[in-house]
């Protein structure tokens, strides 16, 4: 049985990333500019050397392409999944828009749509490294709210007494509203506290994640009890 690789938070010179795209011209330009940054970089050209690469380098953050050879980068990314919790940014072009839903419903951080300027996916970088994957946090306390309980020291989601599974974003979202129930998060504070920075006015990523959540957690999806859309400002978590 594999174990899971947990990340934590450390000092942001002399990270290690793996760089996955096929094209080559795109993965020459990826490394010259990291390794220009200051980073580590390794590199495959497709999804199965990617999943080996993750599992045996141990990157602080992988960069994955959705369209790759042997095995496809949204497979690669729930392979990956399944022994570590480092930070994934998706590459995407603009025509994929379920694959990068999938993507991001299977575990992926963050995505980068194709063509983009080498500023922005380097600020994306910087960003994720910055925040990190998604933390086993400390003994924080158990969060009871009627019919729901959260265990953030567990990663462990209980409704009406049945066990629920959580993607880590979804997780996060979550705790972050039971956290202030009673009370409005704004879109951006999600953005800033969950994703770690702003998605540029993607603000629909939040809203697919709430829709997941409200099917996982709610009797009637579309007449949610729980999480609450307070128009024009964000979400309120009602217990």
């Amino acid at each position: 049985m594999m174990m899971q690789r947990t990340f934590t938070k450390q000092a942001d010179f002399d990270k290690k990333i793996l760089v996955v795209d096929d094209e080559s011209a795109i993965l020459q330009t990826l490394r010259f500019n990291l390794e220009r940054s200051g980073y580590r970089v390794v590199t495959a050209g497709d999804g199965r050397t990617a999943v080996s690469l993750a599992q045996r380098e141990e990157p602080d953050l992988v960069v994955l392409d959705i369209m790759l050879p042997v095995l496809d980068g949204v497979e690669a990314c729930k392979e990956i999944r399944k022994f570590s919790t480092v930070p994934i940014i998706m590459l995407t072009a603009k025509d994929q828009e379920i694959d990068k839903v999938l993507a991001l419903e299977l575990g992926a951080d963050d995505y980068v749509t194709k063509p983009f300027a080498l500023h922005e996916f380097l600020a994306r970088v910087k960003a994720r490294l910055r925040r990190g994957g998604p933390l086993v946090v400390g003994p924080d306390e158990t969060l009871t709210l009627g019919e729901i309980t959260l265990d953030p020291s567990r990663q462990r989601l209980v409704v009406r007494g049945e066990e629920v599974a959580l993607a880590p974003k979804e997780f996060s979202l979550l705790r972050l509203l039971m956290e202030n129930h009673g009370r409005v998060v704004t879109r951006q504070t999600l953005l800033d506290k969950v994703w770690g920075y702003d998605f540029d006015g993607e603000h629909q990523t939040i809203s697919v994640h709430v829709r997941w959540l409200r099917e996982k957690i709610e009797v009637d999806s579309r007449n949610p009890r729980h999480i609450i859309t307070v128009r024009s400002r964000g979400y309120m978590f009602r217990g």
